[in-house]
């Protein structure tokens, strides 16, 4: 065993055994100085060190930056063939005369000189620098190359916070070194939270993986520095980024134009400030929008669209590079599409019910739903009282329901209220993120229609945890075309690099609407990492999209839909010019409503009422359905007024036309001269045999075949008449999805009240497909002699599902796999039993049922929010990730569940109460009946002994809920969707 070296907190040196010799082990990529410090200590160990210094000569501009990076280069190579195994890139040597080169130009010059040489894996690179100062920043050293980096401004910067009083509030903060940790502490999280969303376990992955595009580099940068990285809209080259560093040299040691050495401007990066950074949304943007929608003044919007698309858009926008182009002679405005059909093409972002008021919600849906057009219920779920027309006609609910796989809330009646299905695997402005519910935004209204427990907050995984492959997208379309078969089933993907191939693999499994949302937009809720430095404008996205589908032929199957900061006519013209056919609004909606940008929505302090569930907050909203519309026909009749001029009749005709545009003169800003849009601009390439684009033709799901039409036929009496029916019959994994029609159906005869209990059972024999039983509803039982595939009772909503191995088996049933992956996935009520084990993420997100199993695979209960779950056998590793509500309840005899189980989220206790111990033998007791358990009845023989093996797994923030509602009203017991 030999010796490895580790840097402890103080920068002193640590040994521990290893079996590997000659390691350098690191405990943080944030280095305090004290750690960077301790790396000298090393020298006697053999890890020889160096530092580069990475400043060029003030006044050398262009060619003093490339020299300057060539010499790095140089002495990189040569540290590397002396035996250097430190190599450190420090800006320390600024001073009046030495300009810093940006730390990640540096680097990345030296990793990729590295790289081509063969020499990378020969030398560690360590950053010191004063530029680093984000999450994104430190993420993006990591991603380049980085092995670690010591950020030594952005400590003094804080340490002089803390010394000036700025701090004293912060009760965890009293020295220096607390300074550091906690930033170090927030950096880490920040980064990993990242490698999170891209799906990357460890940071030597992550490090110089490259997960990035760029906008606006130029190619001679990129090649160099960021080699492969891809910059589709070309732009700025070392000329620009040497002028760069000289102005911005010149804020911090005074003298020339661009600063006076005693004070650094606030950019407004994040909030806007006068003479900061250009925001899409400034003071005169919000207050001439919401002028124009209560007013509904044709001159107020005109003034409001004249500075969103000349002032705003043209500086801070890709489409602000393009102007129209006039491909046709001009048409009369009377002979134009007129607004009551184009406002059908526009749709409201997905803003959940539970993020903004209830008011704010409905006003949106009421609103859409008078002109025809649609709005997004977002993913938490919708009251059915919404369903059902106000006495003055008015519809309140969404059009759109969003799921993905189990959110909460998505029940059959849910899905059946629907026009559309949309499936969520991005986070709009956050893409790659789950979203989150505050718990002080989690009332009793909210957490009864997301089927949640009230004051416990709402985690949604990163949304690719729910889908893989094309496969997964193609099994969940199929299943939402079965719950729903009149909905539109879309998909919601974000514009990145490789979006079109995405797309195309999308629409190949049966997706008959795709929004490619962009960069912008999204709420003042969303990380500060992710509001600047997540996704790529919709420009790109939508026009990759477009050419992709058209040059496959498969344009014709889908309808386009694109969102992500669109105010105006000129805007929706750009996205139809640039492929989309649908148009999705959301902050320019919320603002007419109120929303006045406080940027303060998950602190559940909104001041005009829009993001809020405080009820003293909420009557001071002031919106109305009619300042809506009034906005989206404004819009219409600017987009009118552009299509008159162009030449165009009809939107359809507008779609995919980039030659009705052309690149704009480019603005005067000094640093956007060489950007380039000719990728937007190319020309879809269509095949030979185009069948069209834009959509024309529709998807064939294969539903004719589905088992689910001989259950309906079957079920007619207890539908029809309430006789109860029972039916045997044989089933094959060829079979997905049963019940989801069968469902489907009882919702639309009978009501979201369903069937009662016991109205309608189906034994089948055989193995059962994909998602049996999904979005099941009350008073239907199945029941499978056999086995069953994955996702058995995806969204149970109210049935029973029982499965157990064949009567003949001679196999010992709890030995052996019973049921595929992801049972009960989103299940929000209803019940399960199965004789034997469930693989992988039983009970993942369940929110409300009922399970008994006799042992599971790895991640048994991730994410649930809801219901009660007893496991009779041995369960896999990460047992509870993520777990914030319901009950779990395992059988552990020889008392190894506890380093099984994921510990971050909840408490083991004992089975003490004899409520619930009663409580938990009833349901073996049923599994024995049901499946006729041999592990169940040996239990239930000595159950004054047996039921003391059991493990009570309670989720922290749950029994926090509990204990206060109890001693807020005396309940003994919250109400809880497990119960429901």
């Amino acid at each position: 065993m030999s010796l490895e070296c580790y840097i402890g907190p103080e920068g002193n040196l640590l040994e521990v055994t290893e079996e590997h010799a000659h390691r350098l082990r690191l405990p943080h990529p944030i280095l305090s100085n004290r750690q960077f410090a301790g790396l000298s200590r090393l020298e006697n160990r053999g890890w020889r060190r160096r530092t580069l210094e990475t400043t060029f000569a003030r006044g050398s501009g262009k060619r003093g930056l490339i020299d300057a990076l060539s010499r790095i280069e140089r002495e990189a190579s040569r540290a590397v063939e002396e035996g250097i195994r430190v190599l450190v890139l420090s800006d320390r040597a600024i001073g009046p005369d030495r300009l810093p080169i940006s730390s990640l130009l540096a680097l990345g010059c030296v990793h990729h000189h590295l790289v081509r040489t063969h020499q990378r894996s020969r030398i560690a690179l360590i950053v010191e620098t004063g530029e680093a100062r984000e999450v994104h920043h430190h993420c993006l050293l990591v991603g380049y190359g980085a092995d670690a980096i010591n950020p030594y401004l952005a400590f003094e910067s804080l340490w002089h916070v803390r010394r000036t009083g700025r701090m004293d509030s912060f009760d965890h903060i009293r020295s220096d070194d607390d300074v550091v940790a906690a930033y170090r502490k927030g950096v880490g999280k920040g980064i990993l939270k990242v490698m999170a969303k891209m799906g990357i376990s460890t940071l030597q992955s992550y490090k110089g993986a490259q997960i990035f595009e760029a906008v606006g580099l130029g190619p001679e940068v990129v090649n160099r520095c960021f080699t492969d990285t891809e910059s589709r809209v070309g732009g700025i080259g070392f000329g620009v980024l040497a002028e760069e560093i000289a102005r911005r040299h010149e804020l911090g040691f005074g003298g020339g134009a661009h600063g006076n050495g005693r004070t650094l401007p606030n950019p407004g990066d994040f909030h806007w400030r006068k003479g900061g950074a250009r925001h899409m949304w400034d003071p005169a943007s919000v207050r001439g929008l919401r002028v124009a929608a209560r007013t509904n003044s044709e001159d107020a919007y005109r003034s409001f669209a004249h500075h969103a698309n000349d002032e705003n858009t043209r500086k801070a926008t890709l489409r602000g590079l393009l102007e129209f182009d006039l491909p046709g002679a001009p048409v009369p405005l009377d002979q134009v599409e007129p607004e009551a059909e184009i406002v059908k093409r526009f749709a409201t972002g997905a803003m959940s019910f539970g993020s903004i008021s209830r008011e704010a919600h409905e006003s949106l849906a009421l609103a859409m739903n008078r002109i025809g057009a649609k709005s997004n219920s977002g993913e938490g779920g919708e009251d059915a009282a919404r369903n059902v027309p106000d006495p003055d006609g008015g519809l309140r609910r969404s059009a759109i329901k969003q799921v993905a796989s189990g959110r909460s809330g998505v029940t059959i009646a849910y899905l059946t209220a629907a026009d559309e299905l949309q499936i969520k695997i991005v986070q709009a402005a956050k893409p790659g993120e789950g979203g989150e519910l505050p718990g002080r935004k989690v009332d009793d209204y909210i957490a009864s229609i997301r089927h949640s427990t009230p004051g416990v907050g709402l985690i949604s995984p990163p949304p690719h945890h729910d889908i893989y492959s094309i496969e997964d997208i193609a099994q969940l379309i199929h299943d939402l075309k079965n719950a729903n078969p009149l909905a539109r089933i879309s998909v919601k993907l974000c514009a990145e690099v490789g979006v079109g191939t995405v797309a195309a693999g999308v629409v190949k499994a049966r997706a008959e609407h795709l929004v490619i949302s962009g960069d912008s937009g999204g709420t003042g809720a969303s990380p500060l990492t992710s509001i600047k430095h997540a996704g790529m404008p919709w420009e790109i996205g939508i026009a990759e999209v477009h050419q992709t589908l058209v040059m496959n032929n498969l344009r014709s199957r889908v309808v386009l839909q694109t969102d992500g900061q669109l105010k105006t006519g000129r805007d929706v013209a750009i996205a139809a010019f640039l492929g989309a056919e649908e148009f999705g609004f959301s902050t320019a909606p919320l603002i007419t409503l109120g929303c006045v940008m406080m940027r303060k929505c998950h602190l559940n302090t909104c001041p005009v009422g829009v993001a809020t569930q405080d009820p003293e907050l909420r009557k001071k909203f002031s919106g109305k359905p009619e300042y809506v519309i009034n906005y989206l026909f404004m819009v219409a009749r600017e987009l009118r007024e552009i299509m008159a001029r162009l030449g165009f009749r009809t939107v359809n005709e507008m779609i995919g036309r980039v030659d009705a545009l052309r690149a704009a003169p480019l603005p005067g800003h000094w640093k956007a001269r060489s950007l380039n849009v000719d990728a937007l601009l190319m020309p879809a390439l269509e095949p030979p045999d185009c069948l069209g684009v834009y959509r024309r033709h529709d998807q064939d799901h294969g539903l004719e075949g589905a088992l689910d039409h001989r259950l309906i036929r079957l079920a007619r009496p207890a539908i029809a008449e309430g006789r109860p029916v029972r039916h045997d019959m044989l089933i094959s994994n060829g079979h997905r999805v049963v019940g989801g029609m069968l469902s489907n159906h009882i919702i639309r005869e009978v009501g979201p009240g369903m069937l009662p209990e016991g109205s309608i059972h189906f034994r089948f024999r055989g193995s059962a497909g994909q998602s049996f039983g999904a979005w099941l509803a009350r008073g239907v039982t199945l029941e499978v002699e056999g086995d069953a595939n994955d996702y058995v009772g995806k969204g149970l909503s109210g049935g029973r599902i029982i499965i157990y191995p064949p009567r003949a088996s001679r196999f010992k049933a709890e030995e052996n796999i019973l049921v595929g992956n992801v049972v009960f996935y989103g299940a929000t009520s209803g019940e399960g039993f199965f004789r034997g084990i469930a693989a992988e993420r039983f009970c993942v997100r369940n929110s409300g049922a009922t399970a008994v199993v006799e042992g599971i695979g790895d991640h048994g209960c991730e994410y649930m929010t809801g219901g009660r779950v007893v496991v009779l056998g041995e369960t896999g590793i990460n047992f509870a990730a993520g777990m914030s509500g319901g009950l779990a309840y395992v059988r552990d005899p020889h008392q190894t569940f506890e380093r099984r189980c994921n510990m971050d989220l909840v408490v083991l206790e004992r089975l003490s109460d004899p409520e619930e111990r009663e409580e938990v033998r009833r349901l073996i007791e049923r599994h024995q009946a049901y499946t006729g358990s041999t592990v169940a009845a040996g239990i239930l023989a000595d159950w004054s002994a047996s039921h003391r093996e059991f493990v009570r797994v309670v989720p922290i923030d749950y029994k926090r809920a509990v204990e206060q509602r109890a001693a807020t009203n005396g309940a003994r017991r919250l109400p809880n969707a497990a119960r429901t």
